[in-house]
């Protein structure tokens, strides 16, 4: 996705267009709020978004439901920076006259600082005394002490601000919706320098700290079925790696103390691949990639949501029959004008073949396809800040991403929600989900294959919406004469393919086609 960009992400203010809040059970529900409305109106083949928690409960709702609208039933949010130091913010600070990262009595050897969206519960406060809610302006400051036992005479503190229970509101919203949500773990420390590993010299710290807040989630949402588990939030490269690996050391021991907390719980990792010639690596590596990250699960299940890389353009979604032409206009800024060939190593589809074969049991493998483009058109919305600045995709570019992610996807995923699905060119222009909610039934192939039926040779193509209606090769239109559902649709018409390429677009039974046609190869 964005690296360490992500968790400055996750504070930024960005213009929504479907956001929403959430009721607190018992709690007397705000006037102003809009009652819930979950109905599904629009089911899309991508399932789960990353949003970002917010304050106000009307915001929360009006997301959840419009995410819900459009088949979503999974959300995660990122975890903030478990940072070394005392961020400035807490500079001015106070309990009872002095600063809140002194102890009377105690040594403090190093301070930690944490910017949260949440209220946590009173469960955290392990202390008295030392431990602390302080309530400081239109903020809310936690102060813990991670030490051992409360006597003890030396103590790590975190300082933790929080501007509202943002993420109270998504949990419990989320249940009512009937949708699972994944918080984000704690984001370890970086080291200076190489902010892409973790700094290790902190991750006892980070450890116990990781403890105490997933004590209080099981507290406060043990009970809800929203709660599915925790997102991994510091990323890595879903590739071969040194055998003394900072990042897995790091996931071992985080994802341990999860298992310890939240026995059964599911962990969700999302990494990355990149296909660039010169920076990236082979499709070949991805397999063994994965299969270090789930020797991480400490006994839980997980789920890999590899990054499919089209939005950052690390990795293209070109057909096999298009190596040699020219890379998409949108990917000229990160790669130049060169060939797809010359560009990558492989597409999409090449590094979730590599994965899909290295899965072990107890873990699922979901894509997660970048909802954005490289950089912005003119006149065009998506995020000017954080750099690097990212542009609105489309419908028609979202769909070949699922074609892509193929048939192994257990379930695709999207980075993110705000501001790509949501933003607007103008206040009287559509946004992303604007769009999927107008196409949604438009059919989506993303497996085929030559296959007989009763004797009769034809082809099979497996997908989204794809019931009733015909097939068309060539351009040729063949009516459907089976249909099936699994996980995926799958239809039949019969037809034997003589081209090297067959295209192949589907029009189901309600009239609507394929944004873009499936390439099936002769078969040898």
């Amino acid at each position: 996705m964005e690296g360490a960009w992500v968790h400055r992400i996750l504070w930024l203010v960005v213009a929504v267009a479907f956001v929403a809040g959430m009721i607190i059970p018992r709690d007397p529900e705000p006037e102003e709020c809009p009652a819930r409305d979950t109905r599904v109106m629009a089911p899309y083949a991508v399932t789960g978004y990353w949003v970002m928690p917010r304050a106000d409960l009307c915001v929360t709702r009006r997301m959840v439901e419009a995410v819900h609208a459009i088949g979503g039933d999974t959300l995660i949010t990122f975890g903030p920076r478990f940072a070394a130091g005392q961020d400035p913010d807490f500079d001015g600070c106070l309990v009872d006259g002095r600063p809140c990262a002194e102890v009377p009595g105690k040594r403090v050897r190093q301070v930690y600082s944490y910017a949260s969206g949440e209220e946590f519960g009173p469960g955290l406060l392990r202390c008295p005394g030392i431990d602390r809610r302080i309530e400081t302006g239109d903020r809310v400051v936690y102060r813990l002490t991670l030490a051992g036992s409360c006597s003890d005479a030396e103590h790590d503190l975190v300082l933790i601000s929080t501007d509202g229970d943002g993420l109270g509101h998504l949990m419990r919203e989320a249940s009512a919706y009937g949708m699972t949500v994944f918080p984000g773990l704690p984001a370890a420390p970086q080291r200076q320098g190489k902010p892409w590993e973790p700094d290790l010299g902190h991750l006892a710290a980070l450890n116990a700290f990781t403890a105490r807040v997933l004590a209080d989630y099981g507290r406060r949402f043990g009970g809800l079925s929203s709660f599915g588990g925790m997102y991994q939030s510091f990323e890595l490269a879903m590739r071969a790696r040194s055998e003394r690996d900072p990042i897995i050391e790091l996931y071992a021991a985080q994802h341990a103390v999860v298992a310890a907390a939240l026995p059964g719980k599911r962990l969700v990792v999302s990494p990355y691949i990149d296909a660039r010639r010169g920076r990236g690596f082979p499709p070949a590596q991805a397999g063994e990639g994965l299969a270090d990250i789930a020797a991480t699960r400490a006994g839980l299940p997980m789920a890999v949501a590899v990054q499919d890389g089209r939005g950052t353009g690390k990795v293209p979604v070109y057909a096999a029959h298009e190596a040699g032409a020219s890379v998409a206009p949108r990917l000229v800024p990160v790669v130049g004008e060169v060939s797809n060939a010359r560009a990558y190593h492989g597409f999409t589809g090449d590094y979730v073949e590599a994965a899909a074969r290295r899965v072990p049991d107890g873990v699922e493998l979901w894509v997660n396809v970048e909802g954005f483009e490289p950089t912005p058109a003119p006149g065009e919305c998506g995020r000017l800040d954080p750099l690097p600045p990212r542009g609105r995709t489309t419908k028609s570019r979202l769909d070949l991403q699922v074609m892509a992610a193929g048939r192994h996807a257990a379930k695709i995923i999207s980075y993110g929600w705000d501001p790509f699905f949501t933003c607007q060119a103008r206040y009287d222009t559509p946004s992303l989900a604007d769009d999927i909610a107008a196409g949604w039934q438009q059919p989506i192939i993303v497996n085929a294959y030559p296959k007989e039926l009763g004797g009769r040779p034809g082809v099979l193509v497996e997908g989204h919406n794809l019931r009733g209606g015909t097939l068309s090769f060539e351009g040729v239109a063949v009516r459907q004469e089976w249909y099936g559902r699994d996980r995926l649709e799958s239809a039949w018409a019969p037809y034997v393919p003589s081209s090297p390429w067959t295209f192949i677009t589907a029009t189901n039974a309600a009239g609507h086609s394929s944004t873009n046609p499936y390439i099936l190869p002769l078969s040898p």
